[in-house]
């Protein structure tokens, strides 16, 4: 938590308890495993309290309450975050005593106790879009003494009788940027929220001021959430873009970019930068085959496919290209973009929310290309 909790934030950590929040089955992360593994406080307590007190996200359900059983389901549907990652949404918010705060995505209900606590227990209203998971969470805070209006609905739609607000927060991944969350913000007011495209799984925190109907602003760091339920994209199928032949009879080319290079940003700004730049793309990074590592690019706009095998050979990387779009050109263009600018972090992009569409654009937002 070293230099993300603000001091400011220090009485609202101390006394919103993460644990308190939490269900007796839940799924940490573990990094030894890079995978979620189910932990039961009645079983085993001490691990359970361990990972309340770690710096881990906790999934909390799977599959939107489908799912059954104590082994991790298919696709997590909510979660706790991070606790360094939910005093950095809260800090970048900016919500102090008095401000009337929507909190889209109620969740465990712990971001909404510490904004009733900061804030003032009538002026917090949480959205949830799951029934039984705000019910839960409506337990938990009332438990508490923490009594935040409580809302079942489409987090996207806001909630207007609450309306205007000073703050919004999201804490799901958004694609789109909900014009309802705009129109239902004050003017001057801040909107906070987990963006992303569907190029990859990197996200990052926008920091938007509203004003005259418009969000603008700068991301501020590197995050991953889950996406709403209603902006997902349905999982790219290789087989409805590559033939049963495989490269055979696409385009072959070479590029320069190594492995060490590209891989330098996978982890970092650079997915999230060349989804800015590479419109309606989605990448699939694959295990490494000898000393080249196969990346895939599907066009989301036609059936067009990319496959670069990265190594970090003198004679460049085999590229295999097929249909209308050259999505590896794409790509490679996007990266040069990048570096050419001096490869800026996320604190020097920015994204624009208008009634005709959202716009990115690197230091001044009169730079801008629409996404």
């Amino acid at each position: 938590m070293a230099g993300i909790l603000h001091p400011d934030w220090q009485a609202t950590f101390d006394a919103v308890d993460r644990a308190q929040f939490l269900p007796d089955v839940m799924w940490p992360w573990d990094m030894t495993r890079r995978a979620s593994v189910p932990v039961d406080k009645t079983l085993n307590p001490e691990a359970w309290y361990a990972a309340t007190d770690s710096d881990q996200p906790i999934v909390t359900q799977w599959d939107d309450g489908r799912h059954a059983g104590t082994a991790p389901g298919k696709t997590a549907t909510s979660s706790s975050s991070m606790p360094s990652v939910v005093y950095r949404l809260l800090r970048e918010l900016d919500a102090d005593a008095g401000m009337n705060v929507l909190d889209v995505g109620t969740g465990t209900g712990e971001t909404a106790g510490a904004l009733a606590h900061r804030c003032g227990q009538g002026n917090v209203t949480t959205v949830e879009v799951d029934p039984a998971i705000s019910r839960h969470a409506k337990q938990r805070l009332h438990a508490r003494g923490l009594e935040p209006t409580l809302a079942v609905g489409d987090g996207a739609a806001g909630y207007r009788p609450r309306a205007p607000y000073h703050r919004i927060l999201v804490t799901f991944g958004l694609h789109q940027t909900p014009g309802a969350l705009i129109e239902q913000t004050r003017p001057g007011g801040l909107i906070v929220a987990p963006w992303g495209t569907h190029y990859s799984h990197a996200d990052a925190i926008a920091r938007l001021t509203v004003t005259n109907g418009i969000a603008s602003g700068h991301f501020t760091a590197g995050v991953e959430f889950m996406k709403s339920r209603a902006q997902r994209r349905a999982p790219v199928d290789p087989r409805d873009y590559v033939p049963p032949t495989g490269v055979e009879g696409a385009d072959e080319s070479r590029t320069s970019i190594t492995d060490e290079r590209f891989a330098g940003g996978r982890r970092g700004v650079l997915p999230f930068v060349l989804g800015l730049r590479v419109r309606g793309c989605v990448q699939a990074v694959a295990d490494k085959r000898g000393n080249a590592r196969p990346i895939w690019f599907y066009s989301l706009i036609d059936r067009s496919w990319a496959v670069v095998m990265l190594g970090n050979d003198q004679a460049g990387s085999r590229v295999w290209q097929s249909g209308p779009r050259r999505l590896w050109d794409e790509v490679e263009a996007a990266y040069d973009w990048w570096t050419g600018h001096g490869s800026p972090g996320f604190e020097r992009l920015g994204l624009t929310v208008a009634p005709d569409g959202q716009r990115a654009w690197l230091d001044d937002p009169r730079q801008s290309w629409p996404l």
